[in-house]
């Protein structure tokens, strides 16, 4: 039995090295903060076929499962991140291989903070844009320093040295996000597809919007037997636009969730939004674009633009898990803060203050706002399952 399992252990394949080779978690005395980081620390471990890294040859105590904490939420967050969840180009079945998203891009691009560093797939075509694929010396000037391999260390490296306090670094080194690493960079986004996807999902079970979705897309077999160019899982803008809203409610779709998910079809079939607009326009006009279209709220346009676009200065501060965060960093008590009231901006007293104590951060606020989620004990492995599609 030892033989065999040596045997089976030895066959396993050399990976890079993960997060659990590079870092351990060593025992703290109880604090209220080594407490919160230690809880966060356990959900961070990368697991092997389902299991957890093996610490000791004695097995494990039993443990009686402890209940998650609630957390209040003004917004949507995170901890129910369904409604923005990223919509891959990729095919299921390059999905569901370990159910992980295998490297589809691995060579290096050029990257940079304030465009799309994510390859962005043309809904109405096979074409896949980048930010820097029609670049040229003669027009946009010197090429961007940084690559799809050096831009998260290149972000790193940016927050340690604003780390005044010294409250983000041990975060940092205990959690490597990998919404903006080589592996999540190389990863194709169908933006309509994510993006409808999203309103799809808004206020309904993640089961009832699995029905929802394969009912609509349905829709489009039956009558075009994929016909049509894009997506072979997701009917394309210009059938969405030509589709008559009482068809479309057969899905399961209300009828304000019909008529968002047409005009954000006819926004693409017209070039009001485009692939090419999303991967170079600034972060202002992208967010201007996109909250133009109805059934696309603030909030749902930073995550998107986050996690699908892969923009790297996004700042939710609209997010309550962000400000809890940022206020945890910042040396406020949260415990009195809540109990206080206060409204909105309860924990961190106005918006500006929010924006003034991250700005240092930029141009890498969209990890900074990650570790804040950390900070706040939120469930971030809902975000990064968003770099995944929809195993149904």
């Amino acid at each position: 039995m030892a033989l065999r399992r040596s045997t089976r252990v030895q066959a396993l394949p050399k990976a890079a090295p993960t997060l659990t080779s590079q870092l351990k978690v060593t025992k703290r005395k109880a604090s209220t903060a080594d407490s919160e980081l230690s809880k966060s620390a356990a959900e961070a471990i990368p697991t092997i076929n389902g299991r957890g890294p093996s610490t000791s040859a004695t097995p494990a105590k039993r443990q009686t499962p402890r209940k998650r904490t609630k957390v209040e939420h003004d917004t949507a967050t995170p901890a129910d991140i369904s409604a923005v969840k990223t919509e891959s180009a990729l095919p299921d079945s390059a999905v569901k291989m370990n159910g992980t998203v295998p490297l589809q891009d691995p060579l290096p691009r050029p990257a940079e903070p304030h465009v799309a560093n994510a390859p962005i797939k043309s809904p109405d075509s096979n074409k896949v844009v980048t930010a820097y694929s029609t670049w040229s010396s003669d027009i946009a000037g010197p090429a961007p320093t940084g690559t799809t391999n050096s831009i998260l260390d290149d972000a790193v490296a940016h927050l340690k040295r604003m780390d005044e306090n010294g409250r983000l670094t041990p975060y940092i080194e205990k959690f490597h996000c990998k919404v903006f690493d080589a592996e999540g960079l190389a990863q194709p986004i169908d933006p309509f597809r994510s993006l409808a996807s999203g309103i799809i999902s808004q206020q309904v079970s993640g089961a009832a919007a699995s029905s929802i979705k394969k009912k609509f897309v349905g829709l489009f077999e039956a009558s075009e037997a994929h016909n049509y160019a894009g997506s072979p899982d997701f009917p394309p803008p210009a059938l969405v636009a030509a589709m008559p809203i009482p068809t479309l409610r057969t899905a399961g779709l209300s009828q304000r969730k019909a008529e968002y998910i047409q005009g954000l079809a006819e926004h693409f079939d017209s070039g009001r939004l485009s692939a090419e607009m999303l991967a170079k326009a600034s972060d202002e006009e992208v967010m201007e674009k996109l909250i133009a279209v109805r059934g696309l709220g603030k909030w749902s346009v930073e995550m998107f633009a986050c996690f699908d676009l892969k923009r790297m200065n996004v700042f939710s501060t609209g997010d309550l898990g962000v400000q809890r965060g940022l206020a945890v960093y910042t040396g406020k008590d949260v415990n009195k803060l809540k109990a206080k009231g206060g409204g909105k901006w309860k924990y961190m007293g106005s918006e500006q203050a929010m924006l003034e104590a991250a700005d240092k951060f930029s141009p890498y606020r969209s990890l900074f706002m990650w570790y804040m989620w950390r900070l706040s004990d939120v469930d971030v492995s809902a975000l990064e399952k968003m770099e995944r599609t929809e195993a149904e």
